[in-house]
């Protein structure tokens, strides 16, 4: 295998995205692989995910039977890439919502750190096309983690991020019980508390324009909840633990 990186990228129902997104990705990063994550979408996601997947060597597909949760598809997704001998793994959205000509920089970074997360708000705002309420309800979860677990990061709720191979090994990934956007933080969380390298580089975020949005009541309602869950499981302490 000539690649070293892959990007994780779930989806349900993103047929108008999938195509121009892959092919974004390979422009601006040919040397790294990607791998979809399809929840057997009914919107034919997965057909053309496939014929992607023909079309070029860099690109692969994996099918799961139903729509479980975001976090489980990223979990599918690491757990098949480290099946492979891939030494940096990406997830972003399938959406647009994270550019694709910023995986280089991730990459590049990750040689010196376990984690690199993309945030929208270091150094100031850099969000595009979401409404006043949105971006509220994002600055006050990122304090609201803050607060309640310790963690100084600016943006712990992102989705773009890179891991290295041994952060995900150190990781037992059957044990994550977040599936919602609530997973971002605990995945976090357990690079974290290990006292391993994390690191945020400054992205700019810009909303799905095809598309819905997959946030739900629930969704928010399970990070609230698991902040003070992972307080609990690191025995109430809000530092990390030795490395």
């Amino acid at each position: 295998m000539n690649s070293k990186a892959i990007v994780v990228v779930p989806t349900f129902n993103e047929c108008e995205n999938i195509k121009p997104l892959v092919d974004c990705l390979l422009s601006a990063a040919p040397e790294v692989d990607v791998l979809i994550v399809d929840d057997n979408s009914p919107d034919g996601t997965g057909d053309i995910a496939d014929s992607l997947a023909r079309r070029y060597a860099g690109v692969h597909v994996l099918h799961r039977r139903e729509k479980n949760g975001l976090g489980r598809a990223y979990c599918d997704g690491f757990a098949w890439a480290l099946a492979r001998d891939y030494e940096y793994m990406l997830e972003m959205d399938g959406d647009f919502s994270h550019d694709p000509k910023d995986v280089p920089r991730f990459v590049a970074a990750a040689r010196d750190a376990d984690l690199v997360i993309g945030s929208r708000y270091r150094d100031g705002i850099r969000v595009i096309n979401w409404p006043l309420n949105r971006l509220v309800l994002s600055l006050c979860a990122a304090r609201y983690v803050q607060l309640i677990t310790g963690m100084s990061f600016s943006d712990p709720t992102g989705g773009f991020k890179c891991f290295k191979r041994s952060t995900l090994e150190a990781i037992d990934l059957g044990q994550i019980t977040s599936n919602g956007y609530s997973f971002q933080i605990e995945m976090t969380h357990q690079v974290w508390r290990r006292g391993l390298k994390v690191v945020e580089i400054p992205i700019i975020f810009t909303d799905r324009f095809q598309g819905n949005s997959k946030m739900s009541k629930s969704i928010i309602r399970e990070a609230l909840i698991v902040v003070w869950q992972l307080l609990i499981r690191n025995g109430l302490r809000r530092e990390p633990g030795p490395r």
